[in-house]
C-alpha cells in the first residue's frame, strides 16, 4: 500500500472513531477501554445497600461489573462514552438469590404435566387432575422420564384427600404413572407403577417412609410417603442420557431467569451433581448454581468443585441434612399431635423423624463442622428444629461456630423460643411464608388456630436474628419471587383472610430476603446482592417498583429482563 492511502486509511478511522465516540459507544475517561460501558437511568433504581430504601439515579456497568451507582449527571462526567439503557420508568434491583430452591428439578417442573392448582396451574379438583395428566399424555411419550408418565404439584389440603392408584389408572393402565405431590415429599403411583416399582403387600415401609394401604388391608393404595417415595421419584425423574440432561438442565435455567434469577440454588444434590458438573464444563450455564450435597453422598467434597469461587457457574457450597417432612402433608415432625391426622393414623399421630435417632444426626453435623461445610437442615416441625438445635450446640461447642451461617430451612412450625437458639447459635432462619397463601387455611385446621396463624415466623426471626432470608422452594411452587414479596408482605390466604399479620415484614425487607441477605447466605455478600461498584453486574429489570405499589399488587410485578454479569440471558417479549 502506498503512503497515500495509508493517510487515508488512518483518517477513515479517525472519522468512525469520532463517530463512535459521539455515538456514546466505547471508552471510559479514566482510562481506554476496549468493552463497552452501559448506563442505566431514567428509573427507579434501588440498590438495597443500607436499613432504609435508597435510590440512584445511574448505575454503569462496565464488563462483568458495577462500576459506578451514583446520580447521572456524574456518571456522565466520569465516563464520555457509552451505551444507554433507558429504563422508560420500569425499576432496577440486584440479581435475585433465592435461599432455597432446587434448580434440577426445575426442569423436571417445567416438562412434565402441570398439576398446581390455581392461581399456577388448574388443578383444583381429582377430576382436573385426571384431565390435565391425560391431556399431557396426548403430547409427550413416557421415554422422556425413563419410561414413565410424569406429573408435579398436586395438592391434597385443595382435594381434601389424596388420589389414589385407581385415580391414575384411568391416566393410563399400560405405562406406569405418578403424580407428585406439590410439597415433593410424597407421590401417587398407578397399579402399573406399583408392579414396576415392586411394591406389594409384603412390601414393609421403609425406615423414614409409609406406604399407605387400603383400608383394612396390607395392599397398597399408591400413595407413597417420604424415603419410601423419594428414591423412586428420584430414579423416574432423573435424565439418563446426555441428550436427556441438556434438555432438562436448559429448561431448568431457562424457568429460571425468567423469574430473575441470576444465583440459584441446588437445594439437595445426589447423583445430579455430575451433570450439573458436566453442564457447567461444557460452558452452558447461564447462571450461578450453589450446590449443595446429601449428606449421604459426602465424596463429593474431595473434587475440586468444592470450593468459594465457582467455575464456569457451578460449585458445591455445602451440605444439605434433611431431618423431617412436609407440614402441609402432615409428615412434618411436632411434639403435639396434628389436629386431622392423615388417613389411617391414630389421633396422637405427631409426623415423625427423618432421621429417628439423635447419634446418627449428631454425626452428620459433627462432620459438617469438622470440616467446615456449610451445613443447610430441613426442618419444618417444632421437634425436627428440637433435634436439629441439639446437634448444632453440641457441634459448636466441639469444634467453634465462627460465621459457619449454619441454616434452617423452612421452619413453619418452629417455636418462637426456639428462634433465640437460632440467634444463640447463629443460624440462619430461611423461611418459606409462601405457605400463608398456599396452605395458611389448611394450616390453622390441621395445628390449631393460633400456632397456623404464626406459620413462618419472619419479622420475629428478623428480629431476634437480624437476617432472615427466603424461598420458593421450586417446585414445591412455581419459582415466582414475586410471590416472596406478596406472601411475605401481606401473609393472605387462599380465602382471604389475613393471619399473624405482625409477623409481617415490610415490602423493603421482603426484597432484602432475596437480594442481599439471600446472597449473605451463600458467602457470597461481597459480589452480589446489591448494587455498589465492585459487585458483579447481576441485574434485574422490573416492571413496577415493589416499593411503591399497592403491597396487594406486589404479585402482579412482571421481571422484564435478567442481566447476569452484564449480559442480557432474559427478555421478556
Amino acid at each position: 500500500m502506498n503512503r497515500p492511502n495509508l493517510i487515508w486509511v488512518a483518517l477513515l478511522i479517525f472519522i468512525i472513531s469520532s463517530c463512535s465516540s459521539s455515538n456514546n459507544e466505547s471508552v471510559n475517561n479514566d482510562e481506554i477501554n476496549i468493552s463497552k460501558v452501559i448506563l442505566y437511568h431514567n428509573g427507579d433504581i434501588i440498590t438495597m445497600e443500607g436499613d432504609n430504601p435508597e435510590y440512584a439515579e445511574a448505575l454503569v456497568v462496565d464488563k462483568d461489573k458495577i462500576v459506578f451507582v451514583g446520580s447521572e449527571i456524574e456518571a456522565k462526567e466520569k465516563y464520555m462514552n457509552f451505551s444507554k439503557v433507558d429504563l422508560k420508568g420500569k425499576t432496577l434491583v440486584p440479581g435475585f438469590v433465592d435461599g432455597h430452591v432446587h434448580f434440577s428439578a426445575l426442569g423436571t417442573q417445567a416438562l412434565s404435566a402441570n398439576l398446581l392448582a390455581s392461581p399456577d396451574g388448574e388443578v383444583n379438583t381429582i377430576d382436573d387432575l385426571i384431565r390435565v395428566f391425560k391431556d399431557w399424555t396426548n403430547n409427550n411419550e413416557p421415554e422422556l422420564f425413563n419410561g414413565w408418565y410424569i406429573g408435579m404439584g398436586f395438592d391434597d389440603a385443595i382435594f381434601g384427600k389424596f388420589p389414589t392408584k385407581d385415580d391414575l389408572d384411568k391416566v393410563s393402565k399400560e405405562v406406569p404413572v405418578m403424580a407428585i405431590h406439590i410439597s415433593g415429599h410424597f407421590c401417587v403411583i398407578n397399579t402399573k407403577g406399583l408392579e414396576v416399582a415392586g411394591i406389594t403387600s409384603d412390601t414393609e415401609n421403609p425406615e423414614g417412609g409409609i406406604i399407605r394401604r387400603v383400608s383394612g388391608t396390607n395392599e397398597p393404595n399408591g400413595v407413597l410417603e417420604e424415603l419410601a417415595a423419594i428414591p423412586l421419584m428420584g430414579k423416574t425423574i432423573t435424565p439418563d442420557t446426555p441428550e436427556k440432561i441438556d434438555k432438562f438442565t436448559n429448561a431448568a435455567q431457562d424457568l429460571a431467569i425468567s423469574f430473575g434469577y441470576t444465583t440459584a440454588q441446588e437445594g439437595r444434590a445426589s447423583t445430579n451433581h455430575e451433570a450439573l458438573a458436566k453442564f457447567a464444563t461444557e460452558g452452558k450455564l447461564k447462571i450461578d448454581v450453589p450446590s449443595y450435597i446429601d449428606y449421604a453422598i459426602p465424596k463429593y467434597f474431595e473434587t475440586d468443585w468444592y470450593s468459594t469461587e465457582y467455575k464456569n457457574h457451578y460449585r458445591i457450597a455445602g451440605i444439605k441434612l434433611t431431618l423431617d417432612g412436609s407440614p402441609q402433608g402432615r409428615t412434618a415432625w411436632r411434639t403435639e399431635p396434628y389436629l386431622i391426622p392423615p388417613d389411617g393414623e391414630s389421633a396422637d399421630y405427631n409426623g415423625y423423624p427423618a432421621i429417628p435417632e439423635d447419634e446418627k444426626v449428631q454425626e452428620i453435623v459433627n462432620m459438617a463442622y469438622k470440616n467446615s461445610w456449610q451445613l443447610l437442615v430441613h426442618c419444618n416441625g417444632d421437634a425436627a428444629a428440637d433435634q436439629m438445635i441439639r446437634a448444632v450446640s453440641n457441634a459448636a461447642n466441639e469444634f467453634g461456630n465462627t460465621d459457619r451461617r449454619t441454616t434452617l430451612i423452612h421452619g413453619q412450625y418452629i417455636r418462637y423460643d426456639q428462634i433465640d437458639s437460632l440467634a444463640k447459635y447463629d443460624i440462619i432462619p430461611s423461611l418459606f411464608p409462601m405457605h400463608t397463601y398456599y396452605w395458611g387455611d389448611w394450616h390453622r385446621q390441621i395445628i390449631g388456630e393460633e400456632k397456623g396463624s404464626h406459620i413462618s415466623p419472619t419479622k420475629t426471626a428478623l428480629k431476634k436474628c437480624g437476617i432472615v432470608t427466603s424461598h420458593t422452594d421450586a417446585p414445591v411452587a412455581l419459582p415466582n419471587l414475586m410471590m416472596i414479596l406478596w406472601t411475605t408482605v401481606n401473609r393472605q390466604t387462599r380465602s382471604g383472610d389475613i393471619i399473624g399479620p405482625e409477623e409481617a415484614l415490610t415490602p423493603y425487607e421482603a426484597l432484602k430476603t432475596i437480594t442481599i441477605w439471600g446472597a449473605y447466605q451463600h458467602f457470597e455478600e461481597d459480589t452480589k446482592g446489591s448494587l455498589k461498584p465492585g459487585k458483579l453486574a447481576d441485574l434485574v429489570i422490573l416492571s413496577d417498583n415493589p416499593l411503591k405499589v399497592d403491597p396487594l399488587s406486589l404479585k402482579d410485578i412482571l421481571v422484564l429482563e435478567t442481566i447476569k454479569e452484564g449480559n442480557s440471558i432474559y427478555k421478556r417479549e
